[in-house]
């Protein structure tokens, strides 16, 4: 490093040294670690080099690597508190929506051909709307119709069937669980 960046870096870390150490302090609430965080700042500007001098704004600079080193220690010295072996582990509860896969299943066989066909390969097995008409000969828009009326069928008999509920968001609530024959 020649002494045109090494003046570059003094200069600046003279004019921020102060601000920064405050900063860290204030954080760290212990003087030895913010004064390592600092000093780990001073390097990273030192070890910069020319890329420092040219930087629009090396206080911004200096802060974000402040930042950085502060976050970077915090993550290091997480502690983490063992919990007892026969604490009682409560299983997952699986939303409502979760409990309609046997449902699912069951009111899909009840459906008739097309509605099973064009919800089972687009919404289930994940097919664009637009390779299942390429497949079948058909435009987008009567695959997107002819989808969303299969939905609305397949709505109304889980509805039915499974005697399916929505809260007011439509969203699923509860169901009689119902499972395949």
């Amino acid at each position: 490093m020649d002494s045109s960046e090494l003046s570059c870096v003094q200069k600046a870390w003279q004019q921020h040294r102060a601000e920064l150490r405050g900063y860290l302090l204030h954080r760290m609430k212990d003087v030895s670690q913010a004064e390592d965080l600092l000093q780990e700042v001073f390097l990273k500007a030192m070890t910069h080099g020319q890329q420092f001098c040219t930087l629009d704004n090396p206080r911004a600079w200096l802060y974000q690597v402040a930042r950085n080193a502060l976050i970077d220690s915090l993550r290091l010295t997480k502690v983490a508190i063992p919990l007892p072996e026969d604490l009682a582990q409560e299983p997952d509860a699986l939303a409502p929506v979760d409990e309609l896969s046997e449902c699912v299943a069951r009111v899909l066989t009840e459906l008739s051909p097309q509605d099973r066909e064009v919800i089972q390969q687009c919404d289930i097995e994940g097919m664009k709307q637009q390779d299942f008409a390429v497949s079948h000969g058909l435009s987008l828009t009567a695959v997107k119709s002819r989808i969303q009326r299969a939905r609305q069928r397949m709505r109304a008999q889980m509805t039915e069937a499974c005697q399916v509920q929505f809260d007011e968001a439509g969203q699923v609530c509860c169901h009689v669980p119902r499972s395949s024959p």
